[in-house]
């Protein structure tokens, strides 16, 4: 089942054995693919938001988990942030080139699943009058 897939290489040379726990590679992928990373990746394509903008474009994401999701992939250097000095501080969060290069294929990946869902399904709402998740 895993045949296709082989460890990659760091430009040091060093081998990534991805299946193995202490891999580095790990705890990104882990970040990119955990429930918020994907959305702040796929709403980030597009143009470099501020943090309210970015809160108010992903629905059902707290300030809490954004926060957290950000510092994450920054230390992961798939985001920057900018923070402007002014009162109260504006701080701007976007795609570096590594950021940009994940999520261009996450956001493939979305746009192939919305082509195959039945139609009328991306715009219901549940049965309890929420907002579908997005």
């Amino acid at each position: 089942m895993t045949e296709g897939l082989q460890p990659g290489r760091s430009d040091t040379g060093k081998r990534y054995e991805v299946f193995h726990t202490d891999c580095a590679a790990r705890d990104t992928v882990d970040h990119v693919t955990s429930r918020w990373g994907v959305w702040v990746l796929i709403s980030l394509q597009g143009n470099d938001l501020r943090f309210y903008e970015l809160r108010d474009s992903i629905r059902g994401i707290s300030e809490k988990m954004l926060a957290q999701t950000l510092r994450t992939l920054v230390q992961d250097g798939l985001v920057w942030r900018t923070v402007e000095p002014t009162t109260p501080p504006q701080v701007t969060y976007g795609l570096t080139e590594f950021g940009r290069d994940v999520g261009e294929p996450l956001l493939e990946l979305f746009d192939r699943i919305t082509r195959w869902l039945p139609p009328g399904t991306a715009d219901r709402t549940p049965a309890d009058g929420s907002r579908p998740r997005s």
